[in-house]
């Protein structure tokens, strides 16, 4: 693969981020995608995107406050 030029939008590479290690993708001008150095992960703007919806799901929940009765009938669901 040709030098990388880092892309007009800095994206990080999807599969690095779930391993939650934070690396920049490089952009391939050639065949218009995006690539990582560290993993070989290559893919479009699109498949960025997916995965970062993914990844955003874990996380939804991050910022709401849970109780403990909240939790434990959560838990009698399951």
């Amino acid at each position: 693969m040709s030098q990388g030029i880092t892309g007009p939008i800095n994206y990080r590479c999807p599969q690095c981020l779930f391993r939650a290690i934070d690396y920049d993708l490089l952009f391939d001008q050639a065949q218009e995608q995006y690539y990582c150095r560290r993993c070989n992960w290559e893919g479009d703007e699109s498949e960025i995107l997916g995965y970062y919806t993914v990844y955003k799901s874990q996380y939804k929940h991050r910022l709401k406050r849970w109780t403990v009765e909240q939790i434990e009938a959560k838990d009698e669901e399951d």
